[in-house]
């Protein structure tokens, strides 16, 4: 089944149907990482749940699930052409069985709902838009973005995700998102690898580490260039959006990669001195299935989990059994 979108007065008055009606409690520190914390109850539920805040972003922590510091890795997509990232992130999500901690709620991403997206069973669990899954056993924590931000909110999503990021302790994130193939400037398949990288790590965006994975930087990213330059502006607390980016006539040649949502999720966790790698792959629309198994293989090799060795081994989401609709009719031809 397909998500279906509602508008917010609907998703209101739907929450306590779906139980995501949540009646707030008290307040106090979190025994976890330190943030602000409410007890929230389901409407129909006994136990108290955790709810963590950023300035507008909430954490609802699922009932008798609870938050592992060792997790600290996080793994999430950043949308763009053929939803390769989300599509990676699935695969991972499957194949390592992380389970679904929580989920987010922010007023910059479009409310949605769905069928579980792993497996048929139990019947009637649902898949929301921003939900948090953790795999202890690989030390990690995954979020998987399921509708898109809202039209003029790009920027102010990427603020409020790297808030609750840093109040969270996260060390290490890696952004998985694509690039349109029509776009690439520089094409060189001599390394054979489909893999383009940016990284914190130097100012330059490279990483030692990923080169020696034979992953490609983005020669395009240039810290120095007006678009660039304008979302780092964005990251100091006294300049806002109503500055304004560069006007249409001083448009650039390199304005396409910091136009991205994965540009502003970078810039914003960079400048709160969180390690950023970003993980992408040049696509065009269509089946992007091979695309999603090359950027969720990229993430295994980056980050040890060694698919298919003793490590992980790919498992289908049950989801993708319809995601590009069924077979044809045989009897037509």
């Amino acid at each position: 089944m397909k998500p279906i979108f509602l508008n917010g007065p609907s998703i209101r008055k739907s929450r306590p149907k779906i139980q995501l009606h949540f009646l707030l409690l008290q307040a106090q520190e979190n025994p976890h990482n330190g943030a602000t914390v409410k007890f929230s109850n389901f409407e129909r539920s006994a136990s108290p749940d955790f709810v963590v805040f950023s300035p507008t972003m909430e954490f609802f922590l699922e009932e008798g699930k609870q938050l592992h510091d060792q997790c600290s890795t996080l793994v999430l997509p950043a949308l763009s052409i053929g939803n390769v990232g989300q599509l990676a992130v699935d695969l991972l999500v499957s194949s390592m069985r992380a389970a679904r901690i929580g989920y987010l709620d922010d007023p910059c991403v479009l409310p949605c709902i769905g069928n579980n997206a792993y497996e048929p069973l139990p019947m009637g669990e649902l898949a929301l838009p921003l939900e948090v899954y953790e795999s202890t056993a690989n030390a990690l924590t995954l979020v998987q973005q399921r509708s898109p931000v809202i039209k003029g909110k790009v920027v102010d999503f990427a603020k409020n995700l790297a808030d609750f990021i840093a109040t969270c302790g996260k060390k290490h994130v890696v952004l998985l998102s694509s690039l349109d193939f029509g776009r690439w400037q520089q094409i060189d398949t001599s390394s054979g690898s489909q893999i383009h990288y940016l990284s914190s790590t130097k100012d330059d965006g490279t990483d030692d580490y990923c080169e020696q994975m034979g992953w490609r930087s983005l020669h395009e990213y240039d810290s120095e260039q007006s678009r660039w330059k304008y979302l780092s502006t964005l990251t100091e607390a006294k300049t806002t959006q109503e500055d304004g980016p560069p006007s249409d006539e001083e448009l650039e040649e390199g304005d396409y990669l910091p136009s991205l949502p994965f540009a502003s999720l970078f810039t914003f966790l960079k400048a709160k001195g969180i390690k950023v790698t970003c993980l992408l792959c040049y696509c065009s629309e269509g089946d992007n299935i091979p695309d999603a198994f090359n950027l969720a293989e990229a993430t295994g090799k980056l980050l040890g989990l060694r698919p298919g060795d003793e490590g992980i081994k790919w498992v289908i989401p049950y989801s993708w059994k319809s995601v590009y609709g069924p077979p044809p009719d045989l009897s037509i031809f």
